[in-house]
């Protein structure tokens, strides 16, 4: 039963409906143990849903922004899972500045899209620093592929985010495979998921 929102934290729709396709797309391609690294995990409840069903990991939420930090911290205080670390302040954008304890897997929901493509090099860069060999990247979200049809919602989706900001927008999937190389990343998998989104995997080489 999920649970209800405590004060100061924020409620976003769409995770309500992605949780569960996101939780069964990432329990198989995890590790075992060790230590996942939530970049950008804004409201929180992502981190919250995944560390409840995944306890044999230390979940490690963080994101650049102090109103979706006070959020994590909410409902990390409401759900009392002992592997949901406090959130960090993180800019993917500026890798350099990421911790600097090793960890096991990166996690990045929804946010490639909403922010300028300096962030998505920085994901990729400090991912592939951290990670170690075999270690996975999860990227989730919706993407543009070069041979597959885009979705009539999601040309809208991107027009949308464009007018919003002219940074933002759907990234190409060629694109963003394109970085991995030099980030001591390779592209491993590519799943199709609800509402005409992805979850896209990296491994560290």
């Amino acid at each position: 039963m999920p649970l209800p929102p405590p004060p100061g934290a924020r409620v976003s729709p769409s995770t309500a409906r992605n949780r569960d396709p996101i939780l069964q797309a990432l329990r198989p391609r995890l590790p075992e143990r060790g230590v996942v690294l939530e970049i950008a995990a804004g409201a929180g409840e992502h981190a919250v849903h995944l560390a409840a069903a995944l306890p044999h990991l230390q979940w490690l939420p963080t994101d650049p922004d102090p109103e979706a930090l006070a959020s994590i911290a909410a409902w990390r205080g409401a759900a009392g899972l002992a592997n949901l670390r406090a959130p960090l302040r993180l800019d993917a954008a500026d890798p350099d500045a990421w911790p600097t304890d090793p960890v096991d897997a990166v996690v990045n929901i929804n946010m490639i899209h909403i922010s300028p493509w300096a962030a998505t090099a920085g994901l990729m860069r400090g991912a592939g620093a951290r990670l170690p060999p075999g270690g996975g990247l999860f990227l989730y979200g919706p993407f543009i592929q070069p041979d597959v049809e885009t979705a009539p919602s999601n040309l809208a989706f991107d027009a949308s985010l464009r007018r919003r900001d002219p940074a933002w927008g759907l990234r190409r999937l060629d694109a963003v495979t394109a970085l991995a190389p030099a980030c001591g990343l390779a592209f491993s998998e590519r799943l199709a998921m609800p509402a005409n989104n992805l979850v896209v995997v990296f491994r560290r080489i």
